[in-house]
């Protein structure tokens, strides 16, 4: 699985972006081949210097399929309108997913001998 990061620095009119989220998570969400999607607002910065406020995550199956739906009409639009509530104050990359269950960590420790 392949995710659309993307990173929001702090922003100078909060309220226009926060009017404006829906929209472009209403173009997002149609873009195809999307899988989920999560936002995550950051609350507390605790190293780097690097500062994020927001967060968001377009899961998809394939660096591909990533593409095709960025490129899609939907995807397009989701971008200038990204582009425009944040003034251009964002970072988008793509990065492979990979997670796991606690649940299957501990079963795989234990038939392992892992403490």
């Amino acid at each position: 699985m392949v995710k659309l990061v993307i990173l929001i620095e702090p922003l100078d009119d909060w309220d226009g972006f926060t009017t404006g989220w829906p929209e472009f998570l209403h173009h997002a969400e149609a873009m195809p081949g999307l899988r989920r999607e999560a936002s995550s607002q950051v609350d507390n910065h605790l190293f780097g210097s690097y500062k994020v406020s927001w967060m968001h995550e377009l899961f998809f199956d394939s660096l591909q399929d990533a593409q095709r739906a960025m490129a899609a009409p939907a995807g397009q639009v989701a971008g200038r309108l990204l582009q425009q509530l944040t003034g251009g104050r964002m970072t988008l990359y793509f990065a492979d997913h990979k997670e796991d269950d606690l649940d299957n960590i501990h079963h795989y420790r234990a038939n392992n001998g892992i403490a």
